[in-house]
Order: structure tokens, then sequence, then C-alpha cells
């Protein structure tokens, strides 16, 4: 006797075939989280994050020097050589007062009276605001009159109990504000004459103001009271 049942129609042959899939998918996905199978297109499993800090310091990555973006991130370009010549052709330091800044030193023959004080000190940077700088642009000033300072001590009397003093009490600093170039200039010759450290910085030119202009007068660090004779009056920036 004849099949006289009709074949199957193409809706009931998708509707089937994507019952059996599903089916069969699901078993699949089951058998694969319980290990029975391969997981195909399972990325590799990532690597773990290193630990950072000081105690893997070693294991630190630098940036490097193609990542520095140029008039962007740095107000001047990287001072690589991390000298005086280079700093002074780089446009970081000034020296309106040439020959008074050759006493500057502060292990000179003569030192000041206050070299053996006890006193706790302080590093002080004297802001111009008439230049208009930005919060940024003046942080970045201050820290290259904080790094000039330093460095004259380095290069000068490495040994000074006054900058291991500094350095040990948490190298206070004390930022405050002028507005002019003249009365830098006169703040600077006082703290000269004190026996004082006093750098100015120049700035590069190469974002928000002219070339050369005298941004930040570091003084220190020294006795807060010696300071305080040169920048007493000085309203906090």
């Amino acid at each position: 006797m004849a099949d006289l049942r009709p074949p199957p129609t193409p809706v009931a042959l998708i509707v089937g075939t994507a019952i059996v899939a599903g089916i069969s998918g699901y078993m699949i996905g089951i058998a694969s989280s319980l290990g029975f199978l391969p997981i195909p297109f399972m990325p590799k499993a990532a690597k773990p994050a290193k630990a950072r800090g000081t105690a893997n310091y070693d294991d630190e990555e630098e940036s490097s020097e193609e990542e520095i973006d140029e008039g962007e991130i740095l107000d001047h370009l990287p001072n690589w050589a991390n000298g005086l010549e280079a700093d002074k052709r780089d446009g970081l330091r000034a020296s309106a007062l040439a020959e008074a800044k050759k006493s500057q030193a502060p292990a000179a023959a003569t030192k000041p009276s206050w070299a053996d004080s006890t006193e706790e000190c302080k590093l002080v940077l004297v802001v111009r605001t008439d230049l208009g700088m930005t919060k940024g642009k003046i942080a970045a000033q201050c820290s290259h009159a904080t790094l000039a300072c330093y460095k004259n001590f380095l290069r000068n009397d490495p040994k000074s109990p006054i900058l291991r003093r500094w350095e040990r009490q948490g190298q206070a600093k004390v930022a405050l504000q002028v507005k002019s170039e003249d009365e830098l200039e006169v703040l600077q010759a006082t703290a000269i004459s004190l026996g004082l450290v006093a750098e100015v910085i120049a700035d590069a030119g190469r974002t928000q103001i002219a070339s050369g202009s005298h941004t930040v007068l570091g003084i220190g660090p020294a006795p807060k009271s010696v300071i305080d004779k040169v920048t007493g009056t000085l309203k906090l920036l």
C-alpha cells in the first residue's frame, strides 16, 4: 500500500533544523563548561598585572621619550643632560643679577651667620601673577625653581646641614606672589645679600608666555626667620 503522506513543507524543515541545532548547541555548551570538550575561540589567559610600588621598583615601566609631546606635556624640552649648562641652554635659569650671584653659593669662604642655625627650614617660591599663567604653568615653573635651588646646594655644598635638615623635616615649601619682574629682582638681590640661595626661572617661551620671561624665584632652603626677612611681607599665592 503506497504511503500517502505529503512531503514536509520548507517551513517545517526550517523549524525542525532550528530545534535540532538549538538542542545540539546547548548540549555542546554544557559539555564544554564541564570540561569534556575544548572551548573554541577562547582567548588566551591574560597575564597577571604586575604589582606596583617601591617593593617592585625594578619592574617599573619607564616612559619612552617618544611619549613626551613637546610643548604640551612639558613647558620646555626635556633637560636630559641635567646640568647647569644644559639648564641655561634650555632657558631654565635666569641671571638678572650675574655679579651678585657669584657670591651666592652657600659654601662660600665666609659662611652666613645663620649657617649653623638649628631652626626649622623652608623653601619659598615667589610667583609673578602679572603674567597670567595658568595653574598648571605655575606648578611647572615652581617645580623648576625648586629643582634649581636644590641643585645649587648639591653643586656647592652637598653636605650642608641646612639642606639635610630641610630634607628630614619634610621639605617645607611656601608659594608667595608678586606683581612684577622688578619686585622679583629686588627680592633676589636681598636674598643674595643675606647669603641665601636665590634662583630665578626664565621660561623657554614655548607655550603661554614670551621667551625669557622671569616667572618664579626660589629662595632657600634656609631657616624660616632668615627667609622671612626677604619675603615676610608677601601674600600667599
